[in-house]
């Protein structure tokens, strides 16, 4: 049995950790970030930490019954790793498929606390809401789940904005995807297999990318014939992208590519975060595809706009906190993102907007 959860700390409060502690706090948790640099002002309390000195992320966690990580996926191993000698529950934002390895790793040997990493968009939610699809199903043929986090009005050939991480963006487009296929699991190379996508009359492409389904290969390995991720672009995007990649010569020279990139197409508040989930198989004795399509736009929490990229990540992530402080998700070892009921998660106090937001597609 875990230890119950009324402190948590969130580290890092950029784009998305900010918001993260504000929903926390909202939802009755007592609250304090810590950043590399000052953030005076906030409704929670606030330090500066260095992160990259483990002692004093030790130091800060003997105080917190939990932590959000929401620093860039390099850091989380360091903050998961002492989350694990302290004894406090440890969610995170990753899609890097090594620090959800060495995470579920630390989970096998924690009896007194949960370990619950991938609870943002991709991985995370979209697992969730494909995961809860399939449970309908009595067989399972195929589960395509696909996110798009894009300006609602893009401009340029790669019609992008970069809202999220340009790094993580890059190291989604250069690793290898793990796959199903005729129900085992596979690498794949990321930008391949592009198809054609439609959503409330916009044309979008879609194409594999790394670290989306998270655990979900595994745990559905020998049960669906075909399961993959793609991410959401606008038409020409994978091609501009095979340029900078491989024309360029720029594939082994990931920082550059995320500065370059990060410059040319820097952050939008006009954004929208496209979900799009899929399972076909036999439903009710029949041959059946159902579709879970949405669209979310900005909105305002606490007071301020938010772009649907953050408030969407922090949603999902601040619900799954909730689930695992109310007992309704478990409190020690590992926790997979395809075992979190959707129905579930809405019910929270910061999920409840999944349920308010979003137009059906």
């Amino acid at each position: 049995m875990g230890r119950s959860i009324e402190r948590v700390a969130v580290f890092g409060l950029g784009k998305v950790g900010e918001l993260v502690a504000e929903m926390l706090a909202e939802s009755g948790f007592a609250v304090t970030g810590y950043d590399a640099v000052e953030r005076p002002g906030r409704r929670f309390e606030a330090h500066t930490l260095d992160v990259t000195d483990g002692a004093a992320i030790r130091a800060a966690l003997k105080a917190s019954d939990a932590v959000v990580s929401c620093l860039p996926y390099d850091r989380n191993i360091e903050v998961a790793e002492a989350a694990y000698e302290t004894g406090v529950h440890y969610f995170d934002l990753t899609e890097d498929v090594p620090t959800t390895t060495r995470v579920v790793e630390l989970a096998h040997d924690s009896p007194d606390a949960a370990f619950v990493p991938q609870c943002g968009l991709a991985p995370g939610l979209i697992g969730i809401v494909g995961a809860s699809i399939a449970a309908g199903f009595e067989q399972i043929r195929s589960i395509e789940l696909k996110v798009g986090a894009l300006p609602q009005n893009p401009t340029g050939l790669l019609g992008y904005a970069f809202n999220w991480s340009a790094e993580g963006v890059v190291n989604e487009f250069l690793n290898d995807c793990e796959v199903l296929r005729s129900g085992r699991r596979q690498m794949v190379p990321a930008m391949t297999e592009k198809e054609r996508v439609v959503i409330g009359g916009i044309e979008l492409e879609a194409a594999l990318t790394s670290g989306g389904l998270g655990t979900m290969c595994r745990t559905y390995e020998g049960r669906v014939n075909r399961l993959d991720y793609k991410t959401l672009r606008y038409p020409g995007h994978f091609e501009q992208m095979h340029f900078l990649f491989d024309e360029l010569g720029l594939r082994d020279r990931r920082e550059l590519i995320g500065q370059i990139l990060q410059d040319a197409k820097p952050p939008v508040s006009d954004d929208i975060v496209y979900l799009h989930a899929a399972v076909e198989g036999i439903k009710d004795g029949l041959a059946f595809r159902e579709n879970y399509v949405r669209g979310y736009l900005p909105t305002d929490v606490g007071g301020r706009r938010w772009r649907a990229i953050s408030w969407t990540t922090a949603a999902s992530a601040v619900a799954v906190v909730e689930l695992v402080a109310a007992g309704r998700l478990p409190s020690s070892g590992f926790v997979r993102q395809e075992d979190i009921p959707l129905a579930d998660l809405k019910s929270t106090m910061a999920g409840r907007l999944f349920a308010e937001q979003g137009e059906t597609r």
